[in-house]
């Protein structure tokens, strides 16, 4: 194998786990390491100027980062990523000397977004300090969008909501709110330098099964029913309810529910249990509050009686592989007839936009989402962009800002006459020596094997009894900073200097994952084998010395390294060395340059 080039920064991007999962990169280790010394405001910082919404995404992230954790390769539960977060915004102090400063006069270019959810509000952040001019239009009173309408208050308090949101349009947003745009060929005559549209994915799916017209009244779309409990036009249920679907709004349909005084939910879906697309700790949230969720049960028909809805009949099936795919097939059981009042369907969202034209320019697929190059968010229409879950259909708010920033770039290099591509800044890495000592490092490097802590919950019959009073209570800074200790730094990487190294083997020797060898060169394949512990996983790169005097190379596999430091510290004449890895994502925001 070729020598490892740790001046590449994909390379110690990708070993930092967390931070490759995340879709806006945002630096875990380093703000988890801030949380452990109390100091929350720039955790927070840190963690804003790259995901946006710490507050809220403290509490509603999907949470890539988590099952990237290095921690689940020595005990079962990863650090609690999301959850410190959190942390960092429950108990940060006043922001203002961070905030970015924008500039007195403007750049003379103005944006129009249109939509005033998380990808829009992030574009914003991003350009305002530029100097750029930017409009939001939103079709409703106030801004948030998707957070605001189909996330309920118990799991993302209003205040909590508000103060994010808030931060970004104080910034200097010219704000546009109770104006719904149903022509984009009337914004491209307002002229501005680029539109960048963040509207979502608007429509709920729905199902054309027999009795469905029948009963409409009966039937609620949930993201539609969401946002009607949400801006208050809706505060009760009753009967008997089921929720069709699989996925987080299902799971959030269902408890909401419980909450507006259904006296039964279920929630159903024709999908096996372990494939839902809900997050493992929503589909468990939702269970805790004794909702069963029932599986591989497609519904067949609705059934009425003197236009009321009285049940559902659903098929029964079982899962087959079939070609390394699931398929479901009937299982031979009888068909399973199941009573309710309500239905709310949370079977998926489409992406939904009849306002826009299909003359301007502007190209859509088969699945009506517009054609866009997936690096710079550009649609064919060259000043139009697009970003969030009208971009590429439904994902999540963490995706949403990292189109955000995508998008940003893209709008700043056409409004300065620049190539979207060529001319589109780079990543960069810096690594910074963490030696204080002889044997001291600026991290605790000693590997703890606790078990990842429990996030305090209100009582579940107080809970219940509230929509908006919020049901996890997060961690104390107690428990905050005890958890924050479970991170392994994976951001300080073991750096080897060939040119230092006698070849005594001591690293090897006190290695407790076995992760080091010297061997013979040889080619990947061969190589992976002739480690001391087979490396299998090849998603993880080698990290491959040149060669040394002996002949052999210096093998460590980044698949099980602890980053604990002992390699170091054993080191003799100093080869081996701590060094913080800084990875520079390029965006603009409140560090623009």
């Amino acid at each position: 194998m070729q020598a490892t080039n740790i001046q590449n920064p994909s390379y110690f991007h990708k070993v930092v786990d967390c931070q490759w999962a995340c879709p806006a990169h945002t630096p875990v280790p380093e703000y988890i390491r801030l949380i452990a010394q109390e100091r929350y405001t720039e955790a927070y910082m840190l963690n804003w100027d790259s995901n946006v919404f710490p507050g809220i995404l403290g509490r509603t992230c999907d949470r890539p980062c988590e099952p990237a954790c290095r921690r689940v390769r020595t005990e079962e539960k990863p650090v609690a990523i999301c959850r410190l977060k959190r942390v960092a915004a429950d108990n940060k102090g006043d922001i203002t000397d961070y905030m970015p400063r924008l500039p007195s006069t403007k750049n003379g270019k103005r944006i129009a977004l249109i939509g005033a959810g998380p990808a829009s509000l992030a574009v914003a952040r991003d350009l305002l300090p530029l100097g750029y001019e930017v409009h939001l239009y939103e079709k409703d009173a106030i801004g948030g969008g998707m957070m605001r309408s189909q996330i309920p208050a118990f799991r993302l308090p209003i205040e909590v909501l508000e103060e994010e949101v808030g931060l970004i349009l104080d910034m200097g947003v010219i704000c546009h709110f109770g104006e719904e745009i149903t022509s984009m060929k009337k914004m491209l005559d307002m002229d501005f330098d680029a539109y960048f549209v963040g509207t979502g994915a608007p429509r709920g799916r729905d199902l054309d099964l027999p009795g469905r017209t029948e009963v409409d009244e009966y039937i609620h779309i949930g993201i539609d029913w969401l946002s009607s409990v949400a801006f208050g036009h809706t505060d009760s249920i009753e009967g008997k309810v089921i929720v069709m679907g699989g996925g987080n709004t299902a799971m959030d349909c269902c408890r909401t529910s419980l909450r507006l005084g259904a006296e039964r939910v279920t929630v159903v879906v024709r999908s096996a249990f372990e494939v839902m697309k809900a997050s493992e700790w929503e589909k468990e949230d939702a269970m805790r509050e004794g909702i069963p969720i029932i599986n591989n049960r497609p519904p067949k028909e609705f059934v009425h009686e003197n236009g009321k809805l009285k049940g559902v009949v659903f098929e029964c099936v079982k899962p087959v592989e079939e070609d390394g795919r699931l398929k479901y097939v009937p299982s031979g059981e009888p068909d399973v007839f199941m009573e309710a009042d309500h239905i709310l369907m949370a079977i998926g969202q489409d992406n939904h936009c009849p306002w826009i034209e299909r003359d301007i320019g502007l190209d859509f697929d088969k699945w009506d989402c517009p054609s866009l190059d997936e690096v710079t968010l550009q649609s064919t229409h060259p000043k139009i962009f697009f970003g969030g879950d009208s971009a590429f259909g439904p994902e999540n708010i963490i995706r949403a800002s990292a189109h955000a920033h995508q998008a940003a770039i893209s709008i700043h290099l056409m409004c300065e006459g620049k190539d979207l591509k060529k001319d589109r800044p780079p990543e960069g890495v810096n690594l910074v020596s963490t030696k204080m000592g002889v044997h001291e490092w600026a991290y605790d490097s000693e590997h703890d094997a606790s078990v990842r802590h429990l996030v305090p919950l209100v009582e579940k019959e107080t809970a219940l009894s509230n929509v908006k009073l919020e049901v996890e209570l997060g961690f104390d800074q107690a428990l905050g900073e005890a958890e924050a200790q479970r991170c392994l730094n994976c951001d300080v990487q073991t750096v080897f200097t060939d040119n230092l190294c006698i070849e005594c083997d001591a690293c090897v020797d006190i290695c407790p994952m076995d992760c080091i060898t010297f061997v013979g060169n040889a080619e990947e394949e061969r190589l992976r084998a002739q480690l001391m512990s087979p490396a299998l996983n090849v998603e993880q790169d080698l990290y491959v010395s040149r060669d040394l005097p002996t002949g052999r190379v210096m093998v460590k596999d980044e698949d099980v390294c602890l980053h604990c430091g002992l390699c170091a510290e054993r080191c003799p004449t100093n080869a081996w060395d701590m060094q913080r890895s800084v990875v520079h994502v390029p965006q603009l925001g409140s560090f623009a340059e």
